[in-house]
Parts: structure tokens; C-alpha cells; sequence
């Protein structure tokens, strides 16, 4: 796959573009655009109102700016991955540093690959080593090599890896979330980089179509991806097990008196301090890392190259794959069982996507094929070689196979990349918690940024812990290699086959392959890890069965926490105040208005919360001005400081009621404190009053007063930050109704000052100063917090699982994680809160 795979196609902004078009209504639009600053491409959907369902046909159309995103016009430049242009140089130093972190998973492989493989189907010749080897090897190179680093790797969502990486990637390209709270104009945010449609790719659109418009196959493909975050966290629980426990295990080839249970008890030691140290973060020890993992894998690829030559250097002969139908043929279901134990030499493929943030796609390939592959080959031939001659030895091979003299030394760096290897693993699944809780799948939990250079290294408190709990009994319980590694191979192709239906997605609807290329993909590595799979399952009563329970229990917590809380979302959106109940009120809404800023929290991104109408209710008095704040993350990685915010009128001018979104992406880091947040939020709502009253000042008609949540204005031009001005066709700033108005096609300011006489230049600029200072002087008078909190209660005629789920599941769940507005650390005394609860 080439760059262009990953990237898309760019356009220019001044290019025609395809778009969807109703048969029924030919004003309501659904485009793919191009940024007018950066020359990037997003989506843009249809207005508030909930989109048609009708028939649809491609056409094309010219350049549309929506009314929700002026401001992201003054962005200084798209964010994008920040390894797209290096040197070569940089290049390969950022190769030898992803070893530490993307390969410490799939490098410790060795240590336990051949002694599962041979527990399970025991040596009764030559011939079976060979037929062993084979299966290694050609694992090796159809998993780790042809699928994840030749493909998945370029199904990243712009740097990030992992599930969510992807389903975000096609919630971009298709309205596939269950997500309740998008909007038209999250397709604005720079990150949104589409590829623009063309006519022959009408597969790629019915696809898009048949996913758009089917409920069940949004929810398939959310269960898809919750299954397989549910395995990723699984495997956070079983990789530290078997690393630590198999590199420990060597002690009983150094030392023959040591018994099974002390090198039990020494594994619970290296792993509670391998959790307890969790929290300091990888970029403490980051200059070691790498080395150490350059240094191991340099040992495997010399012990491997001594014992082919001391021993028997004809196990080459297993590059020819006759010898794993021999393998099959000699040894029938035992081979057929060892599947599972061959399986472990290619986990931590998916670690290497998952893991991608932090490096190129060309780093991690660099690395995989001129060091990773060719040691982990060297090791596992060397094995083999040494196995030739020493068949009683296959159940401790790698340490046996170590020469003498360098045992112990090699035993330290077999634990130190072990320990690298568990201590990758959990940073991952901290990871992929915190993208399933910023795209609503997982409750909120405590995060702490472990550094600040590198912001994709968090801690999770209580998962560390927790991952921790479940590991010690796991060791405790299981402290066989075998039936860990059973749970081990569960883990990890519970990932790969979610990952191999994903990816095939993303081939089907964003690259526009042939057909015949990813049958091929899909029949190739979905037939060969459903093989794996039916092999892991058969011996899954041996106690692997306790990972199987957790990740069905992680899997459940999701579930039902996207369930209620998408549940809660729509039935506030169902209870919101009209916008005539607030004319009614008037502009005091019917109560006084003390000075000060409100900002009021809750999760709706349209229209006025029901918990307003509390407030004022409630309270005395409501303050000058009314923000009401959402907390939204989207579907991009990252969300560029100057596209944070989004501003709208909610009532009239002289309602001073705002509506502001805060948007983050499943990878940005929400560190400021409440002043910082403040200071940011309100530089914004300065910024969006600026640039409405330069708006207005292109109008050729209109009312000040007449613009509205409901009632959008319509403006005819807008204003660049370059000076630039563009004609419009979508409704802005003007009235919304009034559509018999010319457009006005300025080009240069000298136009413009020539339709608007001073006398109205004057009076805008003293009505944008007016309003200016009172938002000066309600910043002055202080910034209270107002937090809405909804509470959902299933009512006494709903089903009993449904009762079961909502009033006792979720409540536990939303009961125990942290609220929002904790991560701003605002002082109690700025704090005020009203509940409701809703019966759905």
C-alpha cells in the first residue's frame, strides 16, 4: 500500500466537489468540502434538523462554508501526523526506539513459543520439529509481516493504531456511530481529511448507503469494535502473566533446586513491581529501553546463529511448507492442538498497530524487517537446531539452548525484555481505555499523564491496579505456561479477527480496492485465525476460560454504558426548552439577572437542556450571561487549540445566551485547570462576536435581533482570515426565510466599503464595543460553574432487563466514575448543581 492509501486525495478549495443530493429536496445538501485556509478536505452534513431519509444521488456542486465553523477559517494550517516528513536520518532513529515499545511483545516470544507447541504435541522425531518450525515460521510471515506491517499499518487514523483508531476512521466516511451527539460541524475540524468520491466508485457508496441507513449493522459494528477493545484489556492481564512467568521459569534450568512454587512467588514479586512502578511512566526509563531491546534481540539472533552452527544447521529445510503437512499428517490432532502454542510466536502483532502513535508507519516497517523478523527467525531456527539433538529438553528450550557461558546474562535481559514487554502492554491498554471513554464506550475513569512530551503515556489508576489483581490470579490460579498461553492466544486473536473485519471495511469503503484483493485479505487471514481460534477454544475448559469470562464482562460494561448513556442523551433531547417559551420569559427570563458568567454544563449539543428551566426555577437570580458548555469529543485523533471552540447565539442579542462546544479528540489531553479553561473559552466568545459583527457588516439586509438557534441567519458573504471574501450558500447570518436577496459576490474590501455608508459602520462598531464590555464586565464579576445532572430511570412498565440494566448496571456504573467537570479542578465555591431524573 502506498501513502496515498493513508492520506486520500486533497483538493483545492476552489474545486467542484461530489455530493449527495434528495431526490425530494434539492436545497438540502450533504458535501464534501475543502477548507478554505487549509486546502483540506472535511464533510459537511445537512442542517440541525434531522436529515431525510430519502433517496439520494451523486452530483456535483461548488465550494459551501457551514454557520457553525466560521471560525475554524483562522487556523493557521491542518493538524497532521507528525512523522509524515522526516529525514531518513530520523528516520531510522526513530526505529531503534520503537523497539521498546512497539516490539517488546512479540520480541519475548521465543521464550515460550516451542515449549507450549511441544507440551501439547510431543517430539517423536526429527521430522516434527521440522513441521513445527515451518508452522513458526510461515506464522511469522503471513501475521506479523504480510497483514499487520504491509497492511494494517496503513489503515491508521492519521498516526493512531488500535480498534477505535479504526472505527473512527469509519465513522468518518460514513454516519456509522450510535454516538447521539454529532454534529455537521465536527466534519469541519481540520483532522477530517476524507478522500473526494468519484463515479466509479459507486461499490464504495452503496456500502456507505447500506451502513448509513441500517440500524443493526451500526450496532454489529459497534459490538465488533467493543469485543475487540474488550480483548485488547484482556490482554493487559495475560501478557504480564505469561512474560514474567516464562522469563522467571529459566531459574529452573540455572538453578536445579529451585521448586515451581518459589518461581511462582518471585513472578508475583516482579509483577506487583512492575504495577507499582506503572504510574512513573515509560519516558523515565526511555533511554534504556531501547537499548535493551536492541541488546535482546541481538542475543537471539547470536545464540540462534551459534547453535545452527554447533548443532544441526538442516532445519533451513523448514522454509519448504511440505513439512507442516507432514507435521499434520504424522501427528493429526496433536498438531491440530498445537496451533495454540505456534500462535504465540506472532503475538503482539496487534500490539505493533495499536502502539503506532508514537511513530511512522516507516519506523515501525524498518524496524520489523531488517531487525525484528530476521532475529526472531535466527532465534526460532537456532531452537530448532538445538531440539535436533536434544528432545528431552523441549520443555525449557530457549534457556537450554542458551550456551553456558552466557546464561545468566542472557536470563537478566530475557526479564528485563519481559518486564518492557508487560510494561508496552498495559501502557496500551490505558490507551485504549481512554479512546473508548472519549468516544462514549467506557465510564470516566482517572487519568494521569505520565509525561509531557509524549502525551499518549497515561496511567490509569484503578485498570493498573485492577490489571494488576487479575494477573497475580491468573499466576496464582494457572501457573502452568500452557494453559496461561491458551488464555494468551484467546486474548490475541480475539483482536486480530476484529481487526482483519475492520480493516476489510476500511479497504471496501475508504481505499476503493479491487474486490478480488480483499476477498483475498479476508479469506486468507480470517480462514487462518478462525483455524487458530477453533484450536484455543477446544482446550479453553483447562482455566483459559477465565479470560474469556473478563473480557465478556468488559465487553458488558461498554455495552451498557453506550446504552444508557446514548438512552440519556436522547431522552434530553426529547425534554429541551423551546426557544418561545424563552421569548415569552424576555430577556431578564423572568427573573433577575445578576452580573457574571454562568457556564452550564450537560452533554446536549442542540437546543436548550431541560435542567436551564430548573435553575431558574430554583435559583433567585441567573447571571448576566448564560454559556451553556458541552464537553464533546469526536472522532479524530486530535483536536488543533484554535478549532477547541464553537460558538452560537441561543436567543436574541440581548438574551446574551451562548451556546459553546468544547471539542477534544480520543488522544487530546485535557490538562488546563478552570482559569486556564476560562481564559480560552471567553478569548473565543470574543473572537465569534468580532467576527459576527464583520459578518454583519457585509449584510445587505437583515435583523440584529432576528437571529436564532431555530431561526438560522443567512448571510450572503464571509470574510477569510486572509482578507479574502467568499460568497455563501448556506444559511448564516441573515434571516433564514429570506431567501429572495441576491448574493452579494464582493471580492475586495474596496467593494465592500462602497455598499455599507459609514452612518451603519459607525453603529456597528458601537454595538460590537458595547457588547465587548459587558462581557468584560461580566468575566470581572466571576465565573460560576452550573452543573446539570441527569439521572435515568427505567419506568415501572419496561421490560425486567431493561430495569435490570438502567436502574441498577448503569446507575452503579455512573454512580462510580468521575464526573466531568472534575478534570478542571474548579473550586466548590464556583460550583452549583441541580439533578433531575428522567424516566425512559
Amino acid at each position: 500500500m502506498a501513502d496515498e492509501i493513508n492520506r486520500g486525495t486533497s483538493v483545492d478549495s476552489t474545486e467542484s466537489r461530489w455530493v449527495f443530493q434528495d431526490d425530494d429536496d434539492d436545497s438540502d445538501l450533504e458535501n464534501f468540502d475543502a477548507d478554505l485556509r487549509f486546502g483540506r478536505q472535511a464533510a459537511v452534513v445537512d442542517s440541525d434538523e434531522e436529515e431525510d431519509n430519502a433517496e439520494q444521488r451523486l452530483i456535483r456542486t461548488g465550494p459551501r462554508i457551514d454557520s457553525f465553523d466560521v471560525e475554524a477559517l483562522e487556523v493557521p494550517g491542518a493538524h497532521r501526523s507528525d512523522y509524515e516528513d522526516i529525514s531518513v536520518g530520523k528516520k531510522i532513529v526513530l526505529a531503534i526506539q520503537t523497539l521498546g515499545v512497539v516490539f517488546g511483545d512479540v520480541g519475548t516470544s521465543p521464550l515460550y513459543t516451542f515449549s507450549v507447541m511441544f507440551r501439547k504435541a510431543p517430539i517423536n522425531g526429527n521430522e516434527d520439529i521440522l513441521g513445527a518450525l515451518s508452522l513458526v515460521l510461515y506464522t511469522l510471515i503471513l501475521i506479523p509481516l504480510l497483514k499487520y506491517v504491509l497492511v494494517v499499518l496503513w489503515a491508521n487514523d492519521d498516526g493512531e493504531g488500535g480498534t477505535f483508531a479504526l472505527y473512527s476512521l469509519i465513522c468518518r466516511h460514513a454516519k456509522v456511530s450510535l454516538l447521539p451527539n454529532q454534529l455537521p460541524s465536527d466534519a469541519r475540524i481540520s483532522s477530517f481529511r476524507l478522500k473526494v468520491p468519484s463515479p466509479e466508485l459507486e461499490r464504495s457508496l452503496k456500502i456507505k448507503e447500506r451502513l448509513e441507513n441500517s440500524l443493526t449493522l451500526k450496532k454489529i459494528l459497534l459490538i465488533l469494535v467493543l469485543t475487540g477493545t474488550s480483548m485488547v484489556i484482556a490482554n493487559g492481564v495475560v501478557t504480564p502473566a505469561m512474560s514474567v512467568l516464562s522469563s522467571v521459569g529459566g531459574l529452573k534450568v540455572g538453578v536445579d533446586a529451585i521448586e515451581k512454587d518459589e518461581v511462582v512467588m518471585i513472578s508475583v514479586t516482579c509483577l506487583i513491581i512492575l504495577f507499582s512502578v506503572q504510574k512513573y511512566g515509560t519516558s523515565k526509563v526511555g533511554l534504556a529501553v531501547g537499548p535493551a531491546l536492541f541488546l535482546w534481540f541481538c542475543s537471539l539472533a547470536s545464540i540462534g546463529i551459534y547453535n545452527l552452527v554447533k548443532y544441526d544447521n538442516s532445519v533451513l529445510r523448514a522454509f519448504n511448507p511440505i513439512h507442516i503437512y507432514y507435521f499434520f499428517k504424522r501427528n493429526s490432532t496433536k498438531a491440530w492442538y498445537s496451533l495454540g502454542g505456534c500462535l504465540l510466536s506472532a503475538t503482539g502483532s496487534e500490539a505493533m498497530f495499536a502502539d503506532l502513535c508514537h511513530f511512522s508507519v516507516r519506523s515501525v516497517q524498518l524496524s520489523f524487517v531488517f531487525l525484528v523478523l530476521p532475529c526472531l527467525l535466527l532465534g526460532y531456527l537456532g531452537q530448532a537446531a538445538y531440539l535436533m539433538e536434544n528432545h528431552a529438553d523441549a520443555g525449557q528450550v530457549f534457556f537450554s539452548s542458551v550456551p553456558s557461558g552466557a546464561f545468566w546474562p542472557v536470563f537478566l535481559i530475557a526479564n528485563v525484555a519481559a518486564l518492557i514487554a508487560s510494561r508496552a502492554m498495559t501502557t496500551a491498554t490505558f490507551s485504549c481505555i481512554k479512546q473508548s471513554t472519549a468516544l462514549g464506550c467506557f465510564p470516566r475513569l482517572k487519568i494521569i499523564h505520565t509525561s509531557r512530551k509524549f502525551m499518549g503515556q497515561i496511567y490509569i489508576p484503578v485498570i493498573n491496579w485492577f490489571l494488576l489483581g487479575l494477573s497475580l490470579v491468573l499466576v496464582c490460579t494457572i501457573s502452568s505456561i500452557d494453559e496461561i498461553g491458551n488464555a494468551y492466544g484467546i486474548a490475541e486473536l480475539g483482536v486480530m479477527m476484529m481487526t482483519t473485519i475492520l480493516v476489510t471495511l476500511v479497504m471496501l469503503l475508504i481505499w476503493q480496492l479491487h474486490i478480488i484483493i480483499v476477498l483475498s485479505f479476508v479469506v486468507v487471514f480470517l480462514g487462518l485465525e478462525l483455524t487458530f481460534f477453533s484450536s484455543v477454544l477446544w482446550s479453553v475448559t483447562d482455566g483459559s476460560w477465565i479470560i474469556l469470562v473478563f473480557a465478556i464482562i468488559m465487553f458488558l460494561i461498554m455495552y451498557i454504558w453506550n446504552y444508557g448513556s446514548n438512552l440519556k442523551y436522547e431522552t434530553e433531547v426529547k425534554r429541551k426548552l423551546s426557544t418561545d417559551l424563552m421569548r415569552e420569559l424576555g430577556c431578564n427570563l423572568g427573573t433577575i439577572r445578576a452580573p457574571g458568567i454562568g457556564l452550564l454544563y450537560n452533554e446536549l449539543v442542540k437546543g436548550i437542556p431541560a435542567i436551564f428551566g430548573h435553575f431558574l426555577t430554583t435559583l433567585p437570580a441567573i447571571h448576566s450571561m448564560i454559556i451553556f458548555v458541552s464537553i464533546k469529543y469526536v472522532p479524530v485523533p486530535m483536536v488543533p487549540q484554535s478549532e477547541r471552540f464553537l460558538f452560537r447565539r441561543v436567543c436574541p442579542k440581548s438574551y446574551h445566551i451562548f451556546r459553546c462546544i468544547a471539542r477534544y479528540g480520543y488522544k487530546d489531553v485535557r490538562k488546563e485547570n478552570h482559569q486556564t479553561f476560562e481564559q480560552l473559552l471567553i478569548e473565543s466568545l470574543e473572537k465569534f462576536i468580532r467576527r459576527e459583527a464583520q459578518e454583519r457588516s457585509l449584510e445587505s439586509d437583515g435583523d440584529d435581533d432576528s437571529d436564532s438557534e431555530d431561526e438560522y441567519p443567512r448571510s450572503r458573504v464571509l470574510i477569510g482570515p486572509n482578507g479574502s471574501v467568499y460568497s455563501l450558500g448556506v444559511p448564516l447570518l441573515a434571516d433564514y426565510k429570506d431567501t429572495s436577496n441576491p448574493v452579494l459576490e464582493a471580492s475586495t474590501s474596496e467593494v465592500i466599503s462602497s455598499v455599507f455608508p459609514d452612518p451603519s459602520v459607525c453603529d456597528a462598531e458601537q454595538s460590537l464595543e458595547s457588547e465587548l464590555s459587558f462581557i468584560h464586565k461580566a468575566k470581572e464579576c466571576g465565573v460560576v460553574y452550573l452543573l446539570g445532572h441527569g439521572d435515568i430511570r427505567a419506568r415501572k412498565d419496561s421490560w425486567f432487563i431493561k430495569k435490570l440494566v438502567i436502574n441498577y448496571f448503569y446507575a452503579f456504573l455512573r454512580k462510580n466514575c468521575r464526573r466531568g467537570i472534575t478534570t478542571l479542578s474548579v473550586p466548590h465555591s464556583n460550583l452549583m448543581q441541580v439533578s433531575m431524573t428522567y424516566m425512559v
